[in-house]
């Protein structure tokens, strides 16, 4: 009887350690660039002040929401695992479908089709969601922070417009860091 509860056990074993395997080649891989934006994402949350309304209590999680292909793998996770701001734990929240989207706070979006994108940052006008992304023409689209990539590495534009319209206070600090771009409203 020991011998077969070893032998069920390999197949187990095998599983778990091809798991384990994976994981570690996913993170190990993850594309360098997409690590670094996860960072920003996390310190966007210490930079950004919501309405008050944006929070129905003081303990109310700040999500981190995504929608699109994620490209953060369990990374973003790890990066936030544990943090609170200002008394809200954060927490990472993924949309299969873009019409999903609610009670986020930053919103990553990660749409390669202009229509769905279009759609989406259209859908959170007057919302007080801070989106970022990364697409071409993300800024002139009402999107608020989009990451470039100048000479290998990870910087952001910042539309303040966009933000202010949508009630959230950046703080002078982020700005500082960001290249303002400033669009004219037709």
């Amino acid at each position: 009887m020991p011998f077969l509860k070893i032998t069920l056990l390999y197949p187990l074993l095998a599983i778990l350690l091809n798991y384990n395997m994976a994981l570690w080649y996913v993170q190990e891989h993850l594309p360098r660039h997409y690590q670094v934006k996860a960072a920003f994402l996390y310190n966007f949350t210490q930079f950004v002040e919501w309405p008050d309304n944006s929070f129905p209590s003081d303990t109310t999680a700040l999500v981190i929401g995504l929608v699109g292909e994620d490209p953060f793998g369990s990374f973003l996770e790890e990066v936030i695992q544990g943090e609170e701001i200002k008394g809200h734990p954060l927490s990472i929240r993924r949309f299969e479908q873009d019409d999903e989207i609610r009670d986020c706070h930053i919103l990553f979006i990660n749409l390669l089709d202009d229509a769905k994108l279009t759609k989406v940052l259209d859908s959170l006008k007057g919302q007080s969601v801070l989106t970022v992304g990364d697409a071409p023409g993300f800024l002139e689209k009402g999107g608020m922070i989009r990451f470039i990539a100048v000479d290998n590495k990870i910087q952001f534009q910042i539309n303040p417009d966009a933000s202010n319209s949508a009630e959230l206070k950046i703080s002078s600090k982020l700005l500082r860091l960001a290249q303002i771009v400033t669009l004219q409203n037709p």
